[in-house]
């Protein structure tokens, strides 16, 4: 139904009075994933870490910078404002905030009755009716749509939203932590409607969240982002029974538990998150994390002339005995899922030796001293 290839979005950042350029905020930086039809993907990671900038990006509602997003085979990133229009039939959103994505000086019936008008699609009275329909399938008694939206509360004008994005019967929705501003109580009403409404009418999601627990009932892959780029991706029950990735571990740690008798260690991650104007080269979790390889330190030495593995460098070199290493890898070298089988590496690329010497102490030799870093691998053990 969807793939996403290489999705890039930087932000040029001005500064001072004439908007000099201060740098680039690369909020998103060569995320890659699929998504199959009738299938929910989550995407999780802390604040900031960029999921809303994909969902946004994913149907063009923020320019990509660069890369692919393939719907139903057709790349969106090249459609014309035309076709981007007539596709954007298909795909809709739900926004995080039921708040402020309601227009309040609009009755919910013309709310919901907006994406119908806007596409040309049937007469007045016939989409009257179809307003009634959807404010009964979100749980809402029809006469709801002579109010305003102040007259709802949270979770009720979420379901509104929700009536919006099924409007025009799309296939995919993009659900931008729907839930997030909602009490507990209230999450579980509207994740139980997203899931009623996906088997009635075959929806498929790509559902934002930092909630991980509400991820792990709704989702069946999992991705996890940091810092603008994907560091995970697992069926949902693999990633939450045997996460790979420290970060994911540490994600995973900090889910409250609500029996109190079972006891878990706790993944405190020290330091800041490093800003996405500089950010790390290399593996861009190795500055906060518990125990970073020296693979991963010297990867990141030099981003001109090294290239970079997203994921966790030590987990795939560890697994490797000597005679599946190639002394001379190629340039490039497509590292598939499965390393372990819920981690996901992906584009792992060839370091150059100029590269690795720089990780020697000023005056020693490369050769001599402490040991040298194996050499990236070109392929992987048949057994993946």
């Amino acid at each position: 139904m969807l793939e996403v290839r290489g999705l890039t979005k930087h932000f040029p950042v001005g500064n001072g009075l004439f908007g000099a350029g201060a740098g680039t905020v690369r909020a998103v930086d060569d995320v890659s994933f699929s998504i199959d039809a009738g299938e929910t993907f989550g995407l999780v990671g802390e604040s900031g870490c960029g999921k809303t900038t994909v969902g946004r990006c994913v149907l063009r509602l923020v320019e990509p910078t660069a890369g692919a997003v393939l719907f139903e085979g057709e790349d969106l990133v090249v459609l014309g404002r035309e076709a981007l229009r007539r596709r954007r039939r298909d795909m809709q959103i739900i926004f995080q905030d039921p708040f402020a994505s309601l227009n309040p000086r609009m009755r919910v019936r013309d709310i919901i009755e907006e994406p119908l008008v806007i596409h040309g699609i049937g007469a007045r009275p016939e989409r009257r009716a179809r307003v009634r329909e959807l404010l009964d399938e979100v749980g809402l008694a029809s006469d709801s749509g002579e109010r305003y939206p102040h007259e709802f509360s949270g979770g009720q004008r979420q379901r509104i939203g929700i009536a919006r994005a099924l409007a025009l019967k799309p296939k995919l929705i993009v659900a931008d932590e729907p839930v997030s501003a909602l009490d507990v109580s209230v999450q579980a009403q509207i994740v139980n409607l997203l899931q009623d409404l996906q088997r009635e009418y075959g929806l498929t999601y790509l559902f934002i969240s930092h909630g991980l627990a509400v991820v792990e009932h709704i989702s069946s892959q999992v991705g996890v982002m940091y810092l603008g780029r994907m560091v995970e991706i697992a069926p949902a029950m693999s990633l939450y029974a045997n996460p790979q990735h420290p970060y994911t571990k540490a994600l995973l740690s900090a889910i409250p538990n609500p029996d109190p008798d079972e006891h878990r260690d706790r993944i405190v991650l020290t330091g800041d998150v490093p800003t996405p104007l500089n950010p790390p080269s290399g593996c861009r979790f190795r500055t906060r994390c518990p125990s970073p390889s020296r693979i991963a330190q010297m990867w990141s030495r030099n981003s001109s002339r090294s290239r970079r593995i997203i994921g966790w460098h030590a987990t795939l070199w560890r697994g490797l005995s000597a005679p599946e290493v190639s002394p001379n890898p190629p340039t490039e070298t497509v590292v598939r899922t499965g390393v372990p089988p819920t981690f996901q590496i992906l584009h792992a690329e060839r370091m150059r030796g100029d590269a690795m010497s720089q990780d020697s102490p000023p005056g020693q030799s490369p050769d001599h001293g402490a040991a040298q870093p194996t050499p990236l691998p070109s392929r992987l053990p048949a057994k993946y």
